[in-house]
């Protein structure tokens, strides 16, 4: 059973009485501990796409399955959990509070669980080693640089051992070098952690690095190939 699943997935925005369609009919699957791009030029639908997946918006038509249970069978009380538990999610702007501490940020997710606060240090510091950002702890996220506020960024994605990382655009603010750290700590939760990871891009080097790229065109998906 697959971990995601879409089946003739749509998304209409209606304006005024105009209807703009975002998604046409998508369907995939994506399986536990697979590497998938989604790539496509401006207005294809990918960040559309991931709201969905990451339960941020919610489709027009068509079916979406995460974990083999329907998108419309979940509560919002159970919406809110899976977002916590067992996802995380990355972002181009890296959404981090500007004068709190690297540690503070990373275990912000664990104030909306049911962790016992006792464990909260230890699971910040661990995902914090994951990116190797160990020697900024007490650093204020403002003193940090891009990269370094993209690990943050993953870092606090990954505190609560995730299923599955949504990562928007996740090198779009950096430059090729630290664009490419970001993509290695990437590959190495995958390869070595078994993270499912969904990546948006615009970059077809970065797409290239994955298992899979599905292209999206118009809201329809152009093409969908393993690697």
């Amino acid at each position: 059973m697959a971990l995601i699943e879409v089946k003739d997935l749509k998304k209409i925005y209606g304006n005024d009485g105009t209807e703009t369609p975002a998604l046409n009919g998508v369907s995939f699957g994506i399986e536990a501990g697979d590497f998938v791009s989604i790539i496509g030029p401006s207005g294809s639908g990918k960040s559309t796409l991931l709201h969905i997946l990451g339960f941020l918006d919610k489709h027009t038509k068509g079916d979406y399955k995460f974990d083999a249970k329907g998108f419309n069978d979940y509560s919002k009380t159970e919406i809110a959990h899976v977002r916590n538990k067992k996802m995380g999610f990355v972002f181009q702007a890296f959404n981090l509070l500007p004068r709190t501490k690297v540690l503070d940020n990373v275990k912000l997710p664990l104030l909306y669980s049911d962790i016992k606060e006792s464990k909260w240090n230890d699971l910040a510091m661990e995902a914090i080693r994951a990116v190797g950002l160990e020697h900024r702890i007490n650093h204020e996220s403002s003193q940090l640089s891009g990269g370094e506020k993209q690990r943050v960024a993953i870092a606090r994605a990954l505190v609560n051992d995730p299923q599955v990382i949504f990562a928007d655009e996740p090198t779009g603010n950096l430059d090729s070098k630290s664009g490419q750290a970001i993509i290695d700590i990437l590959k190495k939760l995958n390869q070595e952690k078994g993270h499912t990871i969904l990546l948006i891009t615009h970059e077809i080097e970065i797409a290239e690095q994955t298992k899979r790229i599905i292209r999206l065109l118009d809201g329809k998906i152009e093409s969908d190939k393993k690697l």
